[in-house]
């Protein structure tokens, strides 16, 4: 069963991004991958969050760093951490090391950089697999690894 709304979710994300393409994204040396946005932070956060919510994602957190510092009295560019994931996905990796439940649920840092352009920036799956040890099953992390990246390219599309 478990299996099953896997591959549903995975699919149906992959239905909805077909048309997705030319998205440079690569992980540095520090496992984050970096992706533009052609939108303003916040519509990048609301397709994002729209995109997932339809796929079955749960939202988990919808973090306004910008807002937050105002509170305060500081001044941020537009910063919005999104918190989502999928419980059935994380739970059994959790089970071989709960360390990793430092790198889930599933995060993407939505910003405006100093040259005023978007980006979503998240870790890269294959590199948190390598920092806590947990690679199996293979096939979840190479799931989370289209997802981010299908997720990301749409959310950033005018």
């Amino acid at each position: 069963m478990m299996k099953r709304s896997i591959v549903t979710f995975v699919l149906s994300l992959g239905i909805v991004f077909a048309a997705s393409y030319g998205t440079s994204a690569a992980a540095d040396d520090s496992g984050l991958i970096r992706v533009a946005s052609a939108n303003s932070v916040e519509a990048t956060a609301d397709k994002m969050e729209k995109i997932l919510k339809k796929n079955g994602a749960t939202i988990f957190a919808r973090i306004d760093h910008a807002a937050g510092a105002k509170k305060v009295g500081k001044d941020l560019r537009p910063t919005v951490l999104m918190i989502f994931g999928n419980p059935k996905m994380g739970a059994p990796l959790m089970k071989q090391n709960q360390q990793i439940g430092l790198d889930l649920p599933l995060k993407a840092l939505i910003y405006q950089a100093q040259d005023g352009k978007t980006y979503i920036t998240y870790n890269d799956p294959a590199y948190v697999s390598k920092r806590h040890g947990v690679s199996q099953p293979e096939k979840v992390f190479q799931r989370m690894t289209g997802i981010l990246k299908n997720v990301s390219a749409a959310a950033g599309k005018k």
